[in-house]
């Protein structure tokens, strides 16, 4: 299904439950996040990791799937659903790869508003797990 070789270690890593070291391969030193949430890109692999790392905890679990994704070149749009706490869940990945296939952008956009609201919830759990 995907021919992008970042794109197909990315579904790897999603696949795979969320292996650390794994994501942090997948990305490059320079990798910027933009958030749903948090105004500010998050800046720099230990940043990006850290959100990454957690929302994949947070969204992928086992009603965590994509239903499609849309490539072009060294970019991808995937759209994903999940449930948290009883609430579907519908967003969009937007990701793109530098020349050497790491993740260098990662956008991530939810709806509905409950939804982000969750999402928040969990997230700011989860990283400040991470951060103790």
């Amino acid at each position: 299904m995907s021919r992008h070789p970042g794109l197909a270690a990315w579904h790897a890593y999603m696949a795979g439950g969320g292996d650390p070291q794994a994501l942090r391969d997948l990305l490059a030193e320079d990798a910027v996040f933009h958030s749903p949430v948090v105004h500010t890109p998050q800046e720099g692999r230990d940043k990006v990791f850290a959100y990454l790392h957690a929302a994949s905890h947070v969204l992928g679990g086992d009603d965590f799937r994509y239903l499609r994704e849309i490539v072009d070149g060294d970019q991808a749009m995937l759209e994903f659903q999940s449930e948290l706490d009883g609430i579907q869940i519908n967003g969009v990945d937007i990701i793109r790869w530098n020349d050497e296939g790491k993740i260098e952008d990662f956008k991530v956009m939810v709806r509905p508003l409950k939804a982000i609201n969750k999402v928040w919830e969990k997230m700011a759990a989860m990283l400040a797990a991470q951060a103790s």
